[in-house]
């Protein structure tokens, strides 16, 4: 793909260490291209990374997921999103178990991650672990990936309740994770609707999204102390300033003990005031003159 220098979606970030004093073992990457100098089509990719494995450990694993996904999608042709996905995965996953045997005090690191694609109007998402991607439509909030925890699988199969699940001991017990020794299944199940089976979650990908439609990537640290509802709120409060909505969110966070390094992304479409393909396409003629990759 070719690399552009700004996306066509309206994009802000925040990455905060949390109040607790330990390192910041988050990482994220956005990164603007084109599909090819004969396809236009705008393409934003996001990556967020949850580094786990204790002291320096989680931050050397989560930027050799960042590092290795991203230069995998770079270099890709740009027209397969769910089966580069899955490369970028096994490739982020190789380098990560590579890098643990080298050292000791790498031995059992590893990374979450979470991963969107939008291929002009056309999602696709890749997620292992319990970093998180919510659709927000309007005022509906909705994750759209399903969190590979101790904690889901006991709900799903109904031997605890919400709200059993609530501090539990388990809460943070991640059942999927890169860096292990068997590259583990990255989940491309999109649930946008309730009670959807997995069938047609795996359909949903490539679905189009609407002018004024939002993504949001976090990790845990955020939604350990915010709830879903109180997302939504701070978005709308700040409708036109998306990264004053991401610093409130960081803060509400750290103000009810930042127990966890917290990192978001946000994106949003145009809304349809803008009028959303006349805003791509002016974009991608400012954009165009992006170096190739």
């Amino acid at each position: 793909m070719i690399r552009l220098t700004s996306s066509h979606l309206l994009v802000a970030s925040q990455t905060h260490p949390g109040m607790t004093g330990k390192n910041n073992e988050d990482r994220y990457a956005v990164q603007s291209f084109r599909v090819s100098s004969s396809n236009n089509t705008p393409v934003t990719v996001s990556v967020v990374c949850d580094g786990i494995g204790g002291h320096r450990m989680g931050e050397v694993a989560a930027e050799l997921a960042v590092e290795k996904i991203m230069s995998t999608v770079a270099n890709s042709f740009g027209d397969r999103p769910l089966k580069t996905m899955l490369l970028a995965i096994r490739e982020a996953n190789e380098a990560i178990y590579l890098q643990a045997q080298q050292s000791e005090d790498h031995k059992g690191m590893g990374a979450t991650v979470a991963m969107v694609w939008l291929e002009g109007q056309r999602l696709y998402t890749t997620s292992i672990g319990d970093t998180r991607i919510y659709l927000i439509r309007d005022h509906a909030i909705r994750q759209i990936n399903i969190d590979h925890t101790w904690i889901q699988e006991a709900l799903d199969k109904g031997t605890i309740t919400k709200e059993q699940a609530v501090n539990h001991p388990n809460a943070h017990v991640i059942r999927r994770y890169l860096g292990a020794p068997v590259v583990p299944q990255a989940d491309q199940r999109m649930f946008l609707r309730k009670e959807e089976e997995d069938p047609q979650a795996l359909a949903n990908q490539g679905v189009i999204l609407s002018p004024g439609d939002r993504l949001l990537l976090c990790t845990d640290g955020l939604t350990e102390h915010v709830e879903d509802r109180e997302i939504v709120e701070i978005i709308h409060q700040f409708p036109d300033d998306g990264q004053k909505a991401v610093n409130t969110m960081v803060k509400l966070a750290c103000d009810r003990g930042g127990r966890d390094n917290i990192t978001i992304v946000l994106m949003q479409f145009p809304p349809r005031a803008l009028g959303l393909w006349g805003w791509i396409s002016n974009k991608i003629e400012r954009l165009n003159g992006g170096d190739d990759d």
